[in-house]
């Protein structure tokens, strides 16, 4: 019995961490610049949980953080993306 509680939750932790990231291909701007194919994080109502907000980091290329938290600039308040940054 415990060890199926076990194998549920840690299937369910794969299947969630499966989920976080998106593959952007890489695509060409109006002014000639390349920018390569990458992941980042699913997009949600956050900067939190970015790859590119301090205290986390990315696993794909072990860069750290530097954009402010949510926190930092909005007080307690999600961050809305029709807001500008």
């Amino acid at each position: 019995m415990k060890t199926t509680i076990i194998a549920a939750l840690l299937s369910i932790f794969v299947v969630s961490a499966a989920h976080a990231d998106t593959y952007v291909n890489g695509y060409t701007r109006r002014d000639g610049t390349y920018v390569q194919g990458h992941y980042r994080s699913n997009a949600n109502s956050t900067y939190n949980d970015n790859y590119s907000t301090r205290g986390n980091y990315n696993p794909y290329t072990g860069e750290a953080g530097h954009r402010h938290r949510d926190e930092d600039v909005f007080g307690n308040r999600s961050y809305n993306y029709d807001n500008d940054y």
